[in-house]
C-alpha cells in the first residue's frame, strides 16, 4: 500500500510538470526588436531577462510598461526567451521571475509581489503585466491577492494573465490531498509527496487551502485575462508521424475555478492548444498565444508593413521556416 501511493504520486505529480534543459550560451541574449532604448539597470531579486544568462541585470526603458513573465514547474527564465523577442518585437520590455519550484507557492508569490513592488517603486512605469504559465499562473495569480507584504512607495497599475493554470488544483496530486490516506500510511504518504515536490506539495492538491481559498485580487489590478487550454490530443512530441509524448498535461477541469473566474476584472477565453504549445518552447511557436493576447490588448497589433519581418523573427527563434509565409498566421494588424 504504501509503494503504491508512492509510486502514484511519483508518476502523478512528475506528469505535470515541463522538462528543464541545460543553460545553453546560445541563448543568453534576446534580440532587440523595437525595443524603447535602456535608462535605467536594475538588480531586482527574482528578477532578470528572459534567458539563462547568469548576469540577471535588468536593462529598461524606465517611463514603459514592463511584462513581468514566470515560468511554470521544471521551468526557467530561458523557457519565455522566445516570447521576450515577440514582445520585443512589438516594443514591449520584459522581465523573468525565477523561484525555486519546490518552496510553498505562496512563498514563491510573496517574492514575486516583492519584486514587482520594487519594480514599481523603481521605474516610472505606467502598468506592470504579470504573466504566468502553468505552476507560474497560481503563482502569478496568488501574488496579486492580500499578501502580508509592505505596500511600495509608488504603486503602478496592474494586470495580470494567467495562461494552463491548474487552479483546481492538480488531478494527479489527488492522492497527496486525501488525509485519511496519511493516517493509513502511518504518515509516510505526506513523505513521499515532499520527496517528490518539496514543499509546495501542500498547495496543488484539490483540498488544499490554496486552492479552496485563492483570495482576492488587489484593487490595483485592472483586468485580468485567464486563458484555459483545452489540450486533449494534442502531442509535444512526433516521429513518423506517431505521437512519442503527448501534451496533454492539465483538463479543463483541473483549470476551473468559480472562484477564480468570479472577479469582474476577469475575462476568460478557452484555447484548443497543448500545454507546452501554447507558450512555445524552441521548436513551436506559440501562434495561438499571440493570437490571443493581441485579441486581447496585451500584445500590441503587428503593423502590416512588418508582417514578413515578424514571420522571419519567428522561423528564426523558433527554428521552423513553415512560419516564413506570413498568411499562416493568425497575426492582428491595426485596422
Amino acid at each position: 500500500m504504501k509503494r503504491i501511493a508512492a509510486f502514484v504520486v511519483l508518476l502523478g505529480l512528475l506528469g505535470g510538470c515541463a522538462t528543464r534543459e541545460p543553460p545553453n550560451p546560445a541563448y543568453y541574449q534576446i534580440e532587440p526588436g523595437n525595443l524603447p532604448p535602456a535608462d535605467i539597470t536594475l538588480n531586482i531579486p527574482g528578477l532578470g531577462p528572459c534567458t539563462d544568462n547568469p548576469d540577471r541585470s535588468l536593462h529598461l526603458n524606465s517611463g514603459q510598461p514592463i511584462n513581468v513573465l514566470t515560468h511554470g514547474c521544471f521551468g526557467s527564465s530561458g523557457q519565455f526567451r522566445g516570447l521576450a523577442q515577440v514582445l520585443a518585437f512589438h516594443g514591449q520590455q520584459t522581465a523573468c521571475f525565477t523561484y525555486d519550484d519546490r518552496a510553498a507557492l505562496t512563498k514563491s508569490a510573496t517574492e514575486l509581489r516583492n519584486a514587482v513592488n520594487k519594480l514599481s517603486e523603481q521605474t516610472l512605469a505606467p502598468q506592470i503585466t504579470v504573466i504566468g504559465h502553468s505552476q507560474g499562473a497560481l503563482i502569478a495569480r496568488r501574488s496579486l491577492t492580500d499578501l502580508p507584504v509592505i505596500p511600495p512607495r509608488r504603486q503602478t497599475g496592474l494586470r495580470l494573465v494567467t495562461i494552463s493554470g491548474p487552479f483546481d488544483g492538480i488531478a494527479s496530486a489527488e492522492t497527496c490531498g486525501k488525509n485519511w490516506l496519511s493516517w493509513l500510511s502511518f504518515g509516510l504518504l505526506p513523505v513521499s509527496c515532499y520527496v517528490v515536490t518539496g514543499a509546495k506539495w501542500m498547495d496543488i492538491t484539490y483540498s488544499s487551502r490554496f486552492i479552496r481559498e485563492p483570495g482576492v485580487l488587489v484593487p490595483h489590478v485592472g483586468n485580468y485575462l485567464k486563458i484555459d487550454t483545452d489540450e486533449r490530443n494534442t502531442c509535444r512530441r512526433e516521429e513518423g508521424g506517431r505521437c512519442l509524448e503527448d501534451d496533454d498535461v492539465f483538463s479543463l477541469a483541473e483549470q476551473h475555478n468559480p472562484l477564480v473566474e468570479n472577479d469582474a476584472r476577469a475575462r476568460r477565453v478557452e484555447v484548443r492548444a497543448g500545454h507546452v504549445e501554447i507558450v512555445g518552447d524552441k521548436r513551436v511557436a506559440p501562434t495561438k498565444l499571440i493570437a490571443v493576447l493581441q485579441e486581447q490588448g496585451v500584445l500590441l497589433p503587428t503593423a502590416p508593413e512588418r508582417l514578413s519581418a515578424f514571420s522571419r523573427l519567428l522561423a528564426r527563434v523558433y527554428q521552423d521556416d513553415a512560419l516564413l509565409n506570413p498568411d499562416a498566421l493568425k497575426i492582428r494588424v491595426p485596422q
